[in-house]
């Protein structure tokens, strides 16, 4: 990078990186739960598991919005020398940092079965719909403020994956095209040109 430019990973992409493995994580969890009659029996695991993921969604995708929308209202102009990570690095960072906690989880959420059957995957899987759900609402923030906001990337941590963690500073803003990733952390459906 020259001349004190700096390596930047987009918010909304470091966001959504852990919704899709954490969605389809849960549902084979779920799945092998039911499976297994557990002490509580299926009927009432289920509908704890559905409980359990609407709660956790709604926990995901609300916390911490307070922080992202102060850094994202001071957020400065990026600079010409800043490099801007493509979407699929910063997503393979996110899941090769938290490869072992997904794995956890997911034994965590098989395990659980034998007590509550499926409850724990669908657990795991509300916690990545409130990531797609995060994502969203920051995407809609970029496309409100016409701006795509952006992250260092020695500021995410050694997991890669704390968009809004106590060393994240600021943000820095592009414009709307800037990068391979929509508002939102998406694949762009075109190719843009910045």
């Amino acid at each position: 990078m020259a001349r004190g430019g700096q390596g930047l990973a987009r918010v909304a992409v470091v966001v959504r990186a852990g919704a899709a493995p954490l969605w389809w994580l849960g549902l084979v969890a779920a799945g092998i739960g039911v499976l297994v009659p557990g002490l509580t029996g299926r009927r009432i695991g289920v509908l704890a598991g559905a409980a359990l993921f609407i709660i956790a969604a709604a926990v995901v995708a609300y916390v911490r919005r307070g922080r992202y929308a102060a850094l994202a209202g001071s957020a400065a102009r990026a600079g010409k020398h800043d490099v801007l990570q493509d979407r699929a690095v910063t997503t393979r960072n996110w899941r090769r940092g938290h490869r072992w906690w997904l794995l956890l989880g997911f034994l965590a959420a098989v395990g659980s079965a034998f007590a509550v059957p499926a409850a724990g995957g669908m657990l795991l899987a509300g916690c990545g719909v409130g990531l797609w759900l995060k994502a969203a609402w920051i995407g809609r923030r970029e496309r409100a403020g016409d701006a795509l906001l952006w992250v260092r990337v020695d500021w995410l941590g050694r997991g890669a994956g704390r968009a809004a963690g106590n060393t994240v500073k600021g943000y820095r803003g592009t414009g709307i095209a800037a990068g391979d990733a929509a508002p939102g952390g998406a694949r762009r459906k075109t190719a843009a040109l910045v």
